[in-house]
């Protein structure tokens, strides 16, 4: 098959070599409006086709997929048009600047029959895929919470706050790791720079049975932090995706709590035992999320990012917006 990648500035590059180097593609379409961008592509990849024009590629029966990788406020759109046309749709994160724009995907996407994948690249890393494990596998029982920090010194989008740019990433994880529906959400933060875009803020995720999530996302950040804690009755995982290694630890740490008659004596008591960091899969995540595109196409399954999951992503980031405007107010998702 053919596949278009559509908006080529920092990332679409990126996927361009991952399809490139995919034995079932037999052609890159590189598409965008700069000319400047298609020239640069072209030289890295002396191999592909390239074009200004989208409204071409839609019309083109060889191309059967289109992977959108332009600003969060187009998605809507060239997704759309593409799923119109009979083309599969890979999206970059975040799927869609709104809920119900979303949900039109999806449904447009079953009805045609297509498939959607969101770009939620962390998925498919070592890291996180062994995480999903160790918790699958009951290793840290039931979980009390999931707290993430994503901060750096830069960079400032022109389009979308810091939440929506840095958050998709941790959300999208928490939602793979967690499986569980969220029942509100708040969220606060400032703007430093005078454009109305918060480039600070704090977002908090509630669910049912007090499990609950806190991420803390910042652009105005003097070191790089990515790291998450994962927090359950059994045992607890630290997952820093700085380090060059050992990214994922657990640890047999927790509390266990005896109630005696009368609340005032609940003993608390501390469980400290080993902690051990598990062989990881090294493969490029984007590799492994291209090639796993392709074969949901080829083999009719369903993408492990589908249009779902980015929904899951968008109606948090929704709410989000909605609760700084009202300075921190839950609202419920």
């Amino acid at each position: 098959m053919k596949i278009a990648v559509v908006g080529l500035g920092y990332w679409g590059p990126n996927l361009v070599r991952n399809f490139l180097g995919i034995n079932a593609v037999s052609g890159v379409i590189g598409c965008d409006k700069d000319p400047m961008r298609l020239e640069k592509i072209k030289v890295r990849f002396p191999e592909i086709e390239t074009t200004l024009d989208y409204n071409a590629i839609l019309k083109r029966e060889d191309i059967e997929a289109v992977a959108v990788v332009t600003s969060v406020s187009s998605h809507y759109a060239i997704a759309k048009a593409a799923l119109e046309a009979g083309k599969h749709c890979f999206i970059e994160k975040p799927m869609t600047a709104t809920v119900a724009q979303a949900e039109d995907l999806i449904n447009l996407a079953e009805k045609k029959g297509l498939k959607i994948m969101v770009d939620h690249t962390f998925i498919y890393t070592g890291a996180v895929k062994k995480m999903k494990e160790i918790i699958d596998q009951g290793r840290l029982g039931d979980i009390y919470y999931f707290d993430s920090v994503r901060v750096n010194l830069g960079l400032f989008q022109h389009d979308v706050n810091v939440i929506w740019d840095l958050a998709p990433h941790d959300i999208s994880i928490m939602d793979f790791l967690l499986q569980k529906k969220p029942t509100s959400v708040s969220a606060v933060g400032s703007c430093h720079v005078g454009n109305g875009l918060e480039d600070i803020a704090y977002l908090t995720v509630n669910f049912d049975n007090n499990l609950i999530a806190h991420f803390h996302v910042n652009w105005i950040a003097p070191v790089k932090v990515r790291t998450t804690l994962i927090g359950g009755a059994k045992s607890m995982i630290v997952y820093d995706d700085m380090e060059n290694s050992e990214k994922v630890k657990v640890y047999d740490k927790g509390i266990e709590v005896k109630t005696q008659e009368g609340v005032y004596e609940t003993l608390v008591q501390y469980r400290t035992g080993d902690m051990y960091a598990p062989k990881l899969e090294q493969t490029e995540a984007l590799t492994l999320e291209a090639n796993h595109f392709i074969d949901c196409i080829q083999n009719d399954k369903s993408p492990l990012t589908d249009g779902i999951s980015g929904l899951n992503v968008v109606r948090i980031l929704e709410a989000s917006e909605k609760s700084i405007k009202q300075n921190g107010k839950a609202v419920a998702v």
